[in-house]
């Protein structure tokens, strides 16, 4: 059976006469939180806080469940505990000039 398509619906704030959806939102008190920008996750050492951290590859096979593991490659540190921070584009690009990166 073919499946029926349904009809679009005009939106509200065009039936109710707003000029926008952003007017239609402020005069109705809705607040939307969208976030703008990309964001970026960086991962840190939890012990010298260094971000030249990767997976633990040895022993990873799919069957055995491995890779869960994180080493830091400055300190010698593994764990799975690792610290995650998640930045907007702004702080990222602040970030990278405070580690010294070159940023193109």
């Amino acid at each position: 059976m073919a499946k029926k398509k349904e009809k679009m619906k005009t939106p509200d704030w065009i039936i109710e006469g707003y000029d926008s959806k952003a007017d239609y939102e402020k005069a109705k008190g809705v607040k939307s939180e969208k976030k703008t920008g990309k964001t970026f996750k960086i991962r840190e050492c939890p012990k010298c806080g260094s971000d030249d951290v990767g997976l633990v590859l040895s022993n990873s096979d799919a069957e055995q469940g491995g890779g869960k593991e994180w080493e830091c490659r400055k300190c010698k540190w593994i764990g799975s505990d690792i610290n995650e921070k998640e930045l907007t584009e702004d702080e990222f690009m602040k970030y990278l000039d405070e580690k010294g990166e070159e940023v193109a």
